[in-house]
């Protein structure tokens, strides 16, 4: 059965949707479907052959026009029920998708096509555990059900089992070559994986199969392609020299890690914040210049906090980063602007150069540390507090947070590089959360620029891996430009104010982030 729920926080605010899914229980009927009059099946192929090929081009809107059309002619068609429930899950209207092909699932419990639309629809709106069992379900009822390989592929993609991610996408190429998304994952599971020639080919035939109506996207993915092709080139990225472990002392700035780092054979210590929020490092463009790094490779504009929530990608490549007794050769970076000058902040450490050790942020010793896995404590493993880790397509930390008014985990962004906590305006703006709006208006400086009178809020309990704080400041955001890039929904940003708190210990092999208290006021969650 599925169970309340199934879409988290996204469709949380509808309770008779959630009161109805307690009740409801797959069960096979019987579909008559109404056949059409014969000189209107000419004209109807047509619109769903251009509304196939529409979609297939990543034409959404228009494609559900077309859908929308046929389903007035064939209101009980299931098929095209489900293409119509596809093209609004692409277009992030996750309860309107969820709608239209639940109801196809519970009647057909032998289509896989619909269980296979329903996971990725879930696994979207970031309920992981259902969109498992649809998709594995999909599969049960039909090995050749290429959307249920891709929706699997993923999956494994978030919870960083990469190879595994590959392969299951290679199956969902093979028995559906012509489409364009299975590519484009692929190519994102490539470069994670460090295979980046291969990444810059998927990218490379997916400009070909579809290129992206949105120019700003075909540049992005273009200048992302030269930066895999450079990259590629070099022998291997994030070589380790030096000790299997190390420490270095942590300042706190404005709530987040600060340590201090060399590069290349530059004698300057420069400071830099460790930043869980991130996959990719960064240097400012001040520094970068300072130390004669040039751009390798632009394109494009990321998504981020502040501003209009772009900047522009610039991407640059560092001969070696030393922390401690441990130096890593071959670090490619971000340059891009610092909008908060005075904070004397020379670049932002991502996951991705750390993630060859078992990492601690310690915020009580107030020290970092990285270990070899050989040499790993084993200590650690007998932590209760932990989860499991998860990574977006674009690289933040994501873990689920509850929220004392909200039934359901929420899928938030772990980021230590930020201040604040963060939720999004969609989640401010229901009933549950509404009352605990605080008068105070705040400035925000992220990557992409300076917002002011920013709302604020005071959440009254916020749990997080079996540890929960009681008013915990967290500013309103929109966070559509995050989730545009985020592969499934993301409700909030988890940042200092909360994580400060804790020891934070990653273990990237294992896929678990461990947390641990350091102050009494800390209270686990029965």
């Amino acid at each position: 059965m599925l169970r309340a729920g199934l879409l988290r926080f996204v469709i949380a605010s509808k309770k008779s949707f959630f009161f109805h899914l307690m009740k409801v229980t797959i069960i096979l009927l019987i579909l008559n479907l109404p056949t059409l009059a014969d000189d209107t099946q000419e004209d109807l192929s047509k619109i769903n052959k251009q509304a196939e090929k529409l979609k297939r081009k990543g034409y959404y809107e228009e494609a559900e026009k077309l859908f929308r059309v046929l389903l007035e002619k064939k209101p009980q068609d299931s098929q095209l029920k489900l293409k119509l429930a596809f093209v609004l899950m692409k277009q992030r209207r996750f309860v309107e998708a969820y709608d239209m092909a639940f109801p196809v699932a519970k009647s057909e419990p032998k289509n896989s096509y619909a269980f296979a639309v329903l996971g990725n629809i879930l696994l979207g709106a970031g309920n992981f555990r259902e969109a498992n069992a649809c998709l594995i379900n999909a599969l049960v009822l039909n090995k050749k059900e290429d959307l249920a390989w891709a929706g699997l592929g993923l999956l494994d993609f978030y919870e960083n089992r990469l190879q595994e991610s590959i392969q299951k996408l290679n199956n969902a190429v093979f028995l559906e070559p012509d489409e364009p998304d299975y590519v484009f994952s692929l190519a994102q599971v490539s470069a994670r994986a460090e295979k980046y020639k291969e990444a810059a080919d998927y990218y490379q035939r997916f400009l070909e199969m579809a290129p992206p109506a949105d120019l700003d996207r075909r540049e992005r993915i273009k200048g992302l392609m030269n930066f895999l092709r450079y990259v590629g080139d070099k022998s291997k990225l994030y070589v380790i020299r030096g000790e299997k472990k190390t420490a270095v002392p942590i300042r706190i700035i404005r709530e987040r890690p600060v340590i201090q780092v060399f590069i290349g054979k530059n004698k300057e210590p420069l400071n830099f914040v460790l930043d869980t929020g991130s996959g990719i490092s960064v240097i400012s463009e001040q520094t970068a210049e300072r130390l004669k790094i040039k751009a390798i490779a632009r394109g494009g504009k990321a998504r981020g906090i502040g501003g209009e929530g772009k900047f522009e990608i610039v991407y640059g490549f560092l001969p070696s980063v030393t922390i401690g007794q441990i130096k890593i050769e071959n670090v490619p970076v971000y340059i891009r602007r610092f909008h908060a000058q005075q904070e004397d902040i020379d670049g932002y450490i991502g996951l991705a150069m750390i993630s060859k050790f078992f990492t601690t942020i310690d915020y009580s010793s107030l020290q970092f540390s990285l270990t070899s896995y050989d040499e790993q404590q084993q200590s650690i493993s007998q932590s209760s507090n932990s989860f499991n880790l998860r990574l977006t397509p674009s690289g933040y930390l994501s873990g689920e947070v509850q929220i004392e008014g909200i039934d359901v985990p929420l899928n938030f962004i772990i980021d230590t590089g930020a201040s604040i906590s963060v939720i999004s305006d969609e989640l401010a703006r229901m009933e549950q959360i509404r009352q605990y709006a605080s008068q105070e208006k705040l400035r925000v400086v992220g990557a992409a620029g300076i917002t002011d009178n920013v709302p604020s809020y005071i959440l009254p309990r916020v749990s997080f891996a079996n540890q929960s704080r009681e008013n915990i400041k967290a500013i309103v955001l929109d966070l559509d430009m995050i989730n545009e890039t985020a592969g499934f929904h993301q409700a909030g940003i988890l940042g200092g104010n909360f994580l400060k708190y804790y020891r934070l210990s990653f273990d990237f092999v294992g896929s678990k982030i461990y947390l641990e208290p350091i102050d009494s006021n800390t209270s686990a969650k029965n």
